[in-house]
């Protein structure tokens, strides 16, 4: 054996493993691939969840005594439905839609490089590392992503609470809040939503993969039938709304329009619990419920479907 030649080295340590357990060698464009799967999933999943997006969001921003204005999930929809037609329901998605492509698109773009990376010499993921490489997902595209959109998101719907709504559009309304605010009207809540997206993504990714490996058998080659994958991820989205929904909850006013009533995060978290009750964080729980399991199933049948077409196209 002689260093100068890699074929040679590769030959007796390397390429055995390499050719019977293909599926673990690193591929170049397997982030790339998630980029693009992902941007993909993340604009066709919007449009069917946002709804459940907008009432769990009324419900959140909603707080005790007189200023409550809705009793529940049903009198949300009605009383939005009456005063600004069906489409009311629909309200802040062009935000959402901007942002949903990138934050898919990072999110799993993310999960697949640091995937490709953890995996042991047969293409599977250690517990430790499905959480770890869902934490880093998280939070890639809480910083890159999720942050300015959720931020712009908030303030769209809290806006439309008010008696005389000022923002007449997506540009009118970001150009507004950056003109009165700064740069730092459409990044609050960061430390939040870091929390938040990275809580979220471990539990997501661990359940899904684990979900995936008991399915498997431990063989990564097997392939799962797109029906199971939308019930594993339905599972992994419930497991993520009662895993983070007080986190959601805090992120949710410190990214509305009173947030200045807020010092802090933690001041956010303070004042909730005393004025309002340890139950005030899980307030928009089922429809966030409903929206969750909903949005994770559709993820990941679709991205699994963009990955499968991705492997026989694009090699």
């Amino acid at each position: 054996m002689t260093m100068s030649n890699p074929n040679t080295f590769k030959g007796p340590y390397l390429r055995p493993w390499m050719r019977e357990y293909g599926a673990a060698a690193p591929a170049s464009g397997t982030g790339f691939k998630g980029i693009i799967a992902g941007g993909i999933t993340g604009g066709i999943e919007i449009c069917i969840t946002f709804p459940t997006e907008y009432v769990k969001t009324q419900l959140q921003l909603d707080e005790k005594g007189g200023a409550k204005r809705y009793s529940g999930i049903v009198d949300c929809i009605k009383k939005t439905v009456q005063s600004h037609g069906f489409f009311g329901l629909y309200r802040g998605l062009s935000v959402l839609l901007y942002g949903s492509i990138p934050k898919s698109a990072v999110r799993f773009g993310a999960f697949e490089a640091l995937k490709t990376r953890s995996m042991d010499e047969r293409g599977n993921l250690s517990p430790q590392m499905r959480v770890l490489c869902g934490l880093g997902a998280g939070i890639c595209e809480a910083v890159f992503a999720v942050t300015p959109m959720e931020t712009v998101k908030v303030k769209f719907i809290n806006d439309q609470r008010s008696a005389n709504p000022r923002f007449k559009g997506f540009f009118h309304g970001v150009s507004l809040i950056v003109k009165e605010q700064g740069f730092r009207g459409v990044y609050q809540g960061l430390s939040a939503t870091i929390m938040k997206q990275g809580s979220n993504q471990a539990i997501r990714f661990f359940v899904m993969e684990t979900c995936k490996d008991k399915y498997r058998g431990g063989d990564p080659t097997k392939p799962v039938p797109k029906m199971v994958v939308g019930a594993f991820g339905a599972v992994a989205g419930a497991a993520s709304v009662f895993g983070n929904t007080p986190i959601d909850v805090v992120k949710t006013r410190m990214q509305g329009l009173e947030a200045s009533k807020y010092s802090s995060t933690w001041d956010c978290f303070v004042k909730i619990w005393k004025n309002e009750g340890p139950k005030a964080f899980y307030k928009g729980t089922v429809p966030r419920l409903s929206r969750v399991c909903l949005d994770v199933a559709i993820t990941f049948m679709i991205y699994d479907s963009f990955m499968d077409l991705f492997k026989k196209v694009w090699p």
